[in-house]
């Protein structure tokens, strides 16, 4: 559990200009004024909304070419993971440029679709828990770090709010394309 006082770690100091604008697009629906919050929040869709989902339900993909729904919990994990691997090592004054990755080579190799929707929502939530252990264990100095990161400058609280966004940004596609 993600245990810190709601005003703890401020989310309120990144600045839509510190970030590319196919980043801002999730950091502009992360509405809480702080970290505790907005993680403690979305764990709880993590564990009210996804398990709703059916097995069946989970192989479903709205048109041809698109992601299943387990193709879509697959990213987010793959998503997360490497968005902590950057803050981490921004948090530890690591100047070496990072490099992008393309989602969409990805998602075929993830062989998601093969798996239990039961299985990825598990990792899904255990790598939830690592994010938030992570961010917690952050001293508040280290969020406006910055590196550079697929040829942009992110900071450790931009990441923080790209996951949240990240997360909101593909519940809304599923709500709205999927169910």
């Amino acid at each position: 559990l993600f245990y810190l006082p709601v005003n703890y770690y401020s989310m309120t100091n990144s600045s839509p200009t510190s970030v590319p604008g196919y980043f801002q697009v999730y950091i502009n629906q992360v509405t809480e004024k702080n970290l505790a919050e907005a993680f403690r929040n979305q764990s709880n869709v993590i564990k009210d909304f996804l398990p709703a989902i059916t097995e069946e339900r989970s192989m479903f993909a709205y048109a041809e070419g698109k992601w299943t729904i387990k193709e879509i919990i697959q990213h987010l994990i793959d998503g997360e993971r490497i968005f902590c691997y950057r803050a981490l090592r921004f948090a530890r004054y690591d100047e070496t440029p990072l490099p992008g990755f393309e989602e969409n080579d990805y998602a075929p190799k993830s062989f998601a679709n093969k798996r239990s929707i039961d299985s990825l929502l598990d990792e899904f939530d255990m790598v939830r828990n690592c994010t938030m252990a992570m961010f917690r264990s952050f001293d508040e100095s280290v969020y406006a770090n910055s590196g550079l990161s697929n040829n942009h400058m992110l900071s450790v609280r931009a990441i923080a709010h790209i996951i949240v966004g990240h997360e909101l940004h593909h519940m809304k596609v599923i709500r709205e394309r999927y169910l």
